[in-house]
């Protein structure tokens, strides 16, 4: 992916699933927008749409894991390298929303 050396790692369904799992302590963001949010969103998730984020950053931890998905991946990219840039640790969930409704169909 593009964004792979804009200073985070992508992280997939399956590994966000057993940190949920585990009770890791991390934030998970979502950069869509508040209707997207409003008709599907991963149980637990803190939304700052992604137009929003510059204003919003403040109400981020710097001190926990942050893991930003959208719908496909390309919006919370671009978060995830902005994050990056101003010292958040982040991951971006590779393939957004959509991998993960997929990954829970397959499971």
């Amino acid at each position: 992916m593009f964004f792979q050396s804009q200073g985070f790692d992508n992280i997939g369904p399956d590994e966000l699933n057993k940190k949920i799992t585990a009770g890791e302590d991390f934030l998970l963001l979502d950069v869509r927008t508040l209707q997207e949010n409003a008709s599907e969103a991963i149980a637990g998730s803190y939304l700052i749409p992604v137009q929003e984020l510059g204003f919003r950053v403040k109400e981020l931890p710097k001190d926990k894991e942050i893991v930003v998905y959208c719908r496909v991946g390309n919006r919370s990219a671009y978060a995830g390298a902005h994050l990056a840039q101003l010292g958040y640790n982040v991951k971006n969930l590779e393939g957004g929303i959509l991998a993960w409704n997929s990954a829970a169909m397959a499971s």
